[in-house]
């Protein structure tokens, strides 16, 4: 006798979240379990794709059916009832800041490897450019074409390598021109960049902001629904008092911090392959102890970063050294995304009956 729908959710009650440590059932991941056909169809409330946790647990939730002897169909599926808003960029399942306490520490090249590592592991990516007085993105992903516009005046993104790319530095004829811009002229292009750009649909849109607590981050925050932010710094004490500051803020605006990621951890000498602390030790690791938040990442000082004047990201450099530690930073994120969006989903389901569960599928 082939197994219940009931009883293929009790079994499903064994599979175990990794980041958080209790059953995918209980955790209200399951929306809803159907077997039609010898085919189980299970709705699962993920909203990070791609994310190494996630494709664990799909493929547990897989070998579960399969000892059933039943073949799976997993989509994925949350909304309003999962406490995640539908009405700002409704089609755009996270928003990702970047941020840094000050200028110099690498953002934007952590920033722009975020949105080219996403991307790469096949997930719909689009960055936004932020800084408008420093547009730099343009520099690591080089779009392939001007920006487009629709009837409605929207701008439509170019795109560099698959990653959907909008920039300051992308609207002005000469790339050395300045951005002279006053406050309420850059707060007239972020909102434009905000809501007047047709991203299309996208796993994860990529925000990186000015440096610093300025209006653009603050209007951000305001005005968009932030999954979660990730802070750089790099080791030095002056960088760390800036990045204390950069935290604190987004805790007043009760944005999810990711975690921190120190760049420029150690430098790489490219004759020998040996790494250096130029900058101190277990700089990051103050904060963390102190915020208690994660620490996302190290990432080394290497020439492959664009210091000959090289484009690309590194990520997708299958010939660079440091290319592992960005693939392993970009993999911490997106695992990090996931668990703030299950953290979400049980916070607003956990008292939700089963006969109250959404019955349609939807990719």
């Amino acid at each position: 006798m082939s197994i219940t729908e009931h009883e293929l959710k009790i079994e499903l009650e064994g599979i175990e979240d990794p980041d958080i440590g209790e059953d995918i059932v209980s955790l209200g991941l399951v929306n809803d379990v159907t077997i039609d056909d010898e085919t189980a169809r299970i709705s699962l409330a993920f909203n990070a794709p791609y994310a190494p946790s996630e494709m664990e647990i799909g493929n547990r939730i897989r070998e579960v059916v399969d000892n059933a002897g039943l073949e799976a169909d997993l989509r994925a599926h949350v909304g309003t009832e999962h406490g995640f808003d539908d009405e700002v960029l409704p089609r755009v399942r996270n928003v990702i800041a970047v941020a840094s306490g000050k200028g110099g520490v690498g953002k934007t090249t952590v920033a722009a490897n975020l949105a080219a590592g996403l991307e790469k592991r096949g997930a719909m990516v689009g960055i936004l450019d932020a800084d408008i007085h420093g547009p730099n993105i343009p520099r690591i992903l080089p779009v392939e074409s001007d920006p487009g516009v629709t009837p409605n005046e929207d701008i439509v993104p170019p795109r560099s390598d698959g990653v959907r790319v909008i920039s300051m530095g992308i609207m002005m004829e000469d790339e050395d021109d300045p951005a002279i811009l006053r406050g309420p002229m850059v707060n007239k292009f972020m909102m434009k960049f905000l809501e007047g750009v047709e991203w299309g649909r996208l796993d994860y849109l990529i925000v990186d902001l000015p440096p610093g607590t300025g209006d653009a981050t603050l209007n951000l925050l305001q005005s968009m629904p932030v999954t979660g932010s990730v802070v750089v710094t790099t080791p030095q004490e002056m960088a760390l008092d800036d990045t204390r500051k950069g935290i604190q803020m987004f805790n007043k605006h009760n944005t999810p911090v990711l975690g921190i990621v120190e760049n420029m951890s150690t430098f790489i000498a490219p004759d020998t392959g040996k790494e250096y602390s130029l900058f101190g030790t277990d700089g990051a690791q103050q904060i963390v102890d102190k915020y208690d938040v994660p620490l996302l990442g190290q990432i080394p000082i290497h020439p492959d970063f664009g210091a000959d004047g090289s484009e690309g990201a590194i990520v997708k450099n299958d010939e660079s050294a440091a290319q592992e530690p960005v693939e392993d930073l970009v993999a911490e994120i997106s695992n990090r995304i996931g668990e703030i969006n299950r953290r979400t989903v049980d916070e607003n389901t956990s008292d939700t009956p089963d006969d109250t569960l959404p019955t349609e599928l939807e990719d």
